[in-house]
């Protein structure tokens, strides 16, 4: 087990990786990816400590991370069936990593296999354990999520979400909300959370406050999502739509308590309530891997946002893609920031370093060299592949970091 044990942050990679391709209810769109990781690597860790120490399984602690997630799972609805697959899934490729290992041991074939044999029988003794240990969690966790919810009403929300139909006046007079009227979705959370119940409070009273000051036409709608985490609806009139995400930011930046804060577009009747919750909620996801503070704004109206969107659901695989299009540019450095700046500028400009000028501050000089020195760090010329340059570079400016190769 010493040996498997070196490769363990492999393994747990491996793992992580495989549940979220495939059980697709547990991608991470609802902030829980960095949780997933970290159930994963618990169980993983206490399950080889249980085998190299030899350590009954009754005698073992659940990992805090593991039960952690099985109530952020309920409290996301998401059906326990996907949790329990996990757990199958994970099983199974931690035995195949085992038994790769043990193949490249000199013990003898029947020997091996007596071991192997040992080690699935104690592995699904764990998994059976620690499956039912989170099922207990999940279910505790669920009703009480649902008996301290305003029940009828979010629930109702929920079911109008994933719905294609419906009445507009029905659902409208079900959920108290006026349907008809052009509406804004928002996500609001804070990324580091106090008492359970607390943030919901705040979360609330801040979108009463910014309906206010948006000169709503009616009532906002709350519905709490998770314990730090909160989904909101304003009604606008038509005329102030086009300008709301700007009106937002200026609330937001007023405001130094305020949370975190993704929007959707604001679109009409019933179709623009659910479309523009969906943008919402992609949009939060984009703020996650970004790593948005409180207090920072994300729109689904922000210039290349459906574009940095697509490209960031595999940020592993965009971040090795813009390393091949910006070669050493794509280094996490300041001196690297500014050059893919001001190369940027100098694309959205048509390649005009007057115009870059312009807009940086600084002399057409000072603009070519950047621009000369961008090329070199990438090594290659960038009118070859312009395209794919800028979008790289799209990709940048919205991930920063996340995609980028550490400096140094």
């Amino acid at each position: 087990m010493s040996r498997i044990s070196a490769h363990q942050d492999r393994v747990v990679a491996t793992v992580e990786r495989r549940i979220v391709t495939e059980i697709t209810q547990l991608r991470d769109d609802s902030g829980l990816g960095d949780l997933l990781g970290a159930s994963v690597a618990g169980n993983v860790d206490t399950i080889f400590r249980a085998l190299r120490h030899q350590i009954p399984i009754h005698r073992v602690e659940p990992p805090t991370a593991a039960l952690e997630y099985a109530r952020r799972v309920a409290q996301h609805g998401i059906p326990m069936n996907a949790l329990i697959r996990a757990y199958r899934l994970g099983h199974a490729l931690v035995l195949g990593a085992i038994a790769e290992e043990l193949e490249t041991t000199d013990l003898e074939p029947q020997l091996r296999l007596a071991v192997f044999e040992q080690i699935t029988d104690i592995s699904f003794r764990y998994v059976d354990w620690i499956s039912q240990q989170v099922s207990v969690v999940y279910e505790h966790e669920r009703d009480r999520w649902l008996e301290n919810r305003n029940s009828a009403r979010e629930i109702r929300v929920r079911e109008v979400l994933i719905s294609d139909d419906g009445d507009t006046d029905a659902v409208a007079a079900a959920i108290g909300y006026p349907m008809r009227r052009t509406n804004l979705a928002l996500m609001l959370w804070r990324p580091e959370a106090g008492e359970v119940g607390d943030d919901l409070i705040g979360l609330e009273r801040f979108l009463r406050a910014l309906t206010e000051a948006l000169s709503a036409q009616g009532d906002s709608l709350f519905v709490g999502a998770d314990q730090s985490c909160g989904w909101g609806w304003i009604p606008l009139s038509t005329r102030d739509a086009p300008a709301v995400a700007a009106r937002v930011r200026r609330f937001v930046g007023e405001h130094p308590d305020a949370p975190a804060v993704a929007l959707g577009s604001a679109l009409p009747g019933l179709d623009g309530f659910r479309r523009s919750h969906r943008q919402a909620h992609r949009a939060r996801g984009m703020a996650i891997a970004m790593g948005l503070a409180a207090g920072g704004v994300i729109s689904a109206d922000d210039p290349g946002f459906a574009t940095a969107a697509m490209l960031g659901e595999d940020l592993e695989q965009t971040r090795d893609w813009v390393a091949e299009v910006l070669g050493s540019l794509a280094t996490d450095t300041a001196n690297d920031a500014r050059l893919r700046e001001t190369l940027w500028v100098f694309l959205q400009h048509g390649s005009s370093y007057k115009g870059a000028a312009a807009e940086l501050r600084l002399h057409f000089n000072s603009v070519k060299y950047r621009v000369v020195r961008a090329g070199q760090r990438r090594g290659r010329p960038i009118a070859d592949e312009r395209l794919d340059v800028e979008l790289a570079l799209l990709v940048c400016r919205w991930f920063g970091g996340a995609v980028l190769q550490p400096g140094g």
